[in-house]
């Protein structure tokens, strides 16, 4: 399986922080933000990975990363040379598929758990997709979950609902099968003029192809200002902990 790293957009919610910069490159603690999905990938057992960005500051994010063999991935670079939506930039990873299976990540998205046992499972589905979905305190912010009456699998997912039917929102994590980008092109833009990832998402729902795995650790979207402090705080707190741990040890 090959990864897709989705870091464009324009990042509007951070400025003035990314009038000049990716937003992706901002720090995160002792890291700039886009080695979050990269690493979350490459521990996911995900070494191929595209990373798709929009026209501004794509060159920032390859002298950055290079050829991520530092980092022990293998990375290409394509552009989104407008933003219309998750699922626009998917489909400009249609290629590097090689069609085959694809997980995509959205480049400002921290997660704490390890999704390697969320890919084996998602590969031995026959066909499908799988999300990871995390309970929170805002759901109306994002794409929320309603689940069937077992709560077993879910009936559908509602962009940012006025009256959310549970707390579980739709992560920037997604595993496709390799049917996904004729069904992107099956898709009809939004009243925003974008491709959304959650009219995709409903595709699988409706098929009954569709999984889910919950979250146990922190996740963070940190593409606010609120969220990116939150993450600094979070990762700094963490990587103090590891090097206590490791002093103590030695």
């Amino acid at each position: 399986m090959k990864g897709v790293i989705l870091a464009g957009g324009s990042g509007t919610r951070l400025e003035p922080l990314t009038k000049v910069t990716n937003k992706q490159i901002l720090p995160v603690y002792n890291k700039p933000l886009i080695y979050y999905p990269i690493l979350t990938l490459r521990d996911a057992g995900i070494n191929q990975i595209l990373i798709i960005s929009g026209p501004g500051h794509a060159g920032q994010l390859l002298d950055l990363l290079g050829s991520g063999k530092k980092l022990g991935v293998d990375l290409i670079y394509d552009i989104q040379e407008e933003p219309r939506g998750i699922a626009h930039g998917l489909a400009i990873a249609e290629d590097f598929a090689d069609k085959g299976p694809v997980a995509l990540i959205l480049g400002d998205n921290i997660f704490e758990d390890n999704l390697k046992g969320a890919v084996m499972n998602f590969e031995k589905q026959e066909r499908g997709a799988k999300i990871i979905i995390k309970k929170v305190s805002d759901p109306e912010r994002f794409g929320v979950v309603k689940f069937n009456k077992k709560e077993d699998k879910i009936a559908k997912i509602i962009e940012k609902p006025k009256n959310p039917p549970t707390n579980w929102m739709v992560t920037g994590f997604y595993l496709y099968d390799n049917r996904v980008f004729d069904i992107i092109r099956s898709l009809n833009p939004s009243a925003r003029g974008e491709y959304e990832i959650t009219d995709l998402n409903n595709f699988y729902v409706q098929e009954g192809t569709m999984t889910f795995q919950k979250a146990k650790g922190r996740w963070i979207d940190a593409g606010t200002f609120d969220s990116l402090l939150e993450a600094n705080v979070f990762i700094a707190r963490k990587e103090r902990a590891k090097n206590n741990v490791i002093s103590n040890n030695e």
